[in-house]
């Protein structure tokens, strides 16, 4: 849904919708960090015709942890994550849309790039199925650090000459 101040795009899954403030505001200074951040964008005529055809977007404020993907890979704790996104109409194939989407975070040893297509589907009554990959998820945060369960059940670092965890709260089961 597009207005002249916020685009709003419809998500399916957790969050009922995503907000891209498009009304030239400036960072908030005092915004309370979200798992989704706070989204700027700006429409752009990149051929001159009139018409608008690439919304750019950058995402940032976030709130910790998160992970990068439905996989569990784990994000830096700072939350300094900064996402900046190009969505627009393939010029070749009126039905293919583009979101190319870079992530700076410092958990990453550089920037990292995806183009997410989308295809148009023609048929109104189409099956959108969604889902959630949640279930293999093997991330584990202990206090403000992140470990890793093997598939044998062990507790495994995430990094590299990562401490081991305090496990004087843990009962011994006695396996």
């Amino acid at each position: 849904m597009v207005t002249p101040d916020c685009t709003y795009i419809l998500i399916g899954q957790y969050d009922h919708y995503r907000r891209i403030f498009t009304d030239g505001r400036d960072w908030p200074t005092n915004a309370e960090p979200t798992f989704q951040g706070y989204s700027i964008g700006k429409w752009i005529d990149e051929d001159g015709d009139g018409v608008y055809d690439v919304l750019e977007i950058e995402t940032r404020n976030f709130k910790g942890p998160r992970a990068y993907d439905e996989q569990g890979l784990p994000l830096h704790v700072d939350n300094l994550s900064v996402f900046k996104e190009r969505i627009f109409r393939d010029k070749t194939d009126r039905n293919i849309m583009h979101d190319v989407i870079t992530t700076f975070d410092n958990a990453l040893t550089r920037p990292w790039t995806v183009d997410k297509r989308y295809v148009h589907n023609p048929d109104l009554r189409a099956a959108w199925p969604e889902y959630d990959l949640n279930e293999g998820n093997a991330q584990i945060m202990i206090g403000k650090e992140n470990y890793f369960l093997s598939a044998d059940g062990h507790l495994m670092p995430a990094k590299k000459n990562q401490a081991p965890p305090d496990l004087r709260y843990f009962t011994n089961t006695g396996r």
